[in-house]
């Protein structure tokens, strides 16, 4: 299971929300490469960035940030989030380098564009679901669907999804644990590997998760946990690679 640290990008700075809430950030940083090369040093060997500006306008805003960390580390595997709502976006965040771009609200919306661009970008595309009590949220959280998101990942399972990020909603930025349970039911409702999201808060959560990786879950984003220091990226990889 990897640890994928998590940059999320509000007007070029480095920041975590609370429940997805955009006024109720916290910035962490002004330099978000900077922010990056302190992750890349403690080993990690993923990077989840988000375009937080981006997922509310529903086009990329933060995109040359995005650029300069893909530039900056051309070997390491970034995936992207936050306004991609068509292949155009998608085809430019692969020409800057990065390895995979997470569609959310449109595959809710329009789940016949995964199909689309899976078959235009194989391999590149991640499914991000983010759920409130197991329905499908979208539009940066603010509107919650009727759509059950394991209902929704069984119908991507035939289309070549790389990964589902499932994110609890309740849980994310708030320090709380991670929501295990419900990431399994995630895990087993289709053969598409899980990335947990949201709520990770110390070592503890990481071998929970770590103990049922083997449903299906291949990776554990996490925010606000590495930048108060509460979780250490090092520590939590080595313990999932069994060195600890």
């Amino acid at each position: 299971m990897l640890i994928i640290p998590a940059i999320d990008l509000k007007d070029g700075q480095c920041v975590r929300l609370r429940q997805g809430l955009m006024d109720a950030s916290t910035v962490f940083s002004d330099d978000p490469v900077a922010m990056a090369a302190r992750w890349v040093e403690a080993g990690c060997r993923r990077l989840h960035l988000v375009d937080l500006n981006g997922a509310f306008a529903g086009e990329p805003v933060n995109g040359e940030v995005v650029t300069a960390i893909a530039a900056a580390y051309p070997e390491l595997p970034i995936q992207i989030g936050g306004g991609i709502r068509n292949l155009e976006t998608i085809e430019h965040y692969v020409r800057a380098g990065v390895s995979y771009v997470i569609i959310g609200t449109k595959a809710v919306k329009e789940p016949a564009f995964v199909g689309e661009a899976c078959r235009a970008f194989p391999g590149k595309v991640i499914v991000g679901l983010d759920a409130k009590d197991g329905l499908v949220a979208t539009d940066g959280w603010a509107e919650v669907s009727a759509v059950q998101a394991t209902d929704l990942a069984r119908q991507f399972e035939s289309e070549g999804v790389s990964a589902i990020v499932y994110t609890d909603i309740a849980r994310d930025g708030m320090m709380q644990g991670v929501n295990v349970e419900a990431t399994v039911t995630m895990a087993r409702a289709s053969s598409i590997p899980v990335i947990a999201s949201g709520g990770i808060t110390n070592i503890d959560d990481i071998r929970a998760l770590n103990a049922v990786a083997a449903e299906g879950i291949c990776g554990a984003i996490t925010g606000r946990a590495i930048y108060e220091g509460t979780l250490d990226v090092a520590e939590a990889q080595r313990l999932c690679d069994g060195a600890a």
